[in-house]
């Protein structure tokens, strides 16, 4: 998927920030349908990630290392070759705004981060399987509300099996 910089006057890929839900499901072993299925979906996305600027931070990492699961190893090797966007001192004031706004919960290394980071960034998708914080769609109207506030861009907050049905769609 592509987006033009008009400054540059050239076509880019869209930036995804990948958050640890992703590399967590792309080793996943329970066995019930649903987890098969997203296991399943975010191999398929994974299978065209070069069709993006797939990116993650190191609060993406430090959750994955810090995690007891069978796919621990595999799961970091897996984002091994992603770059990691910047930890600017910027985002615990933004972390801060989310918090106070009740737009996401109040741990300073989960969900408020990867929704900053990826906001700050100007990522074009935050790719997640947490659809209770994150891709929620009962907060995307929040969540706009609030980055319109600060300034910031407001990423897509999908999952790996909403990006395949917008690949399909081109």
């Amino acid at each position: 998927m592509l987006r033009f910089d008009v400054n540059k006057g050239q076509t880019l890929r869209k930036r995804v920030y990948v958050e640890t839900s992703i590399p967590s499901f792309y080793f996943e072993t329970r066995t019930a349908p649903d987890m098969v299925a997203r296991r399943n979906w975010t191999r398929e996305w994974w299978g065209m990630i070069d069709q993006f600027e797939a990116v993650t931070s190191e609060a993406v990492r430090y959750e994955l290392e810090r995690g007891m699961y069978p796919g621990k190893e595999k799961a970091l090797k897996l984002i091994a070759t992603l770059p990691d966007i910047e930890m600017d001192s910027e985002i615990q004031d933004i972390i801060t705004t989310y918090v106070s706004h009740q737009l996401m919960p109040a741990n300073p290394l989960g969900d408020a981060l990867h929704l900053a980071l990826a906001s700050y960034h100007s990522c074009d998708y935050l790719l997640t399987w947490n659809c209770q914080n994150i891709a929620n769609p009962n907060k995307f109207t929040h969540i706009r509300i609030i980055n319109t506030m600060l300034g910031l861009h407001v990423p897509e907050l999908v999952t790996p099996y909403q990006m395949l049905e917008k690949t399909n769609e081109i």
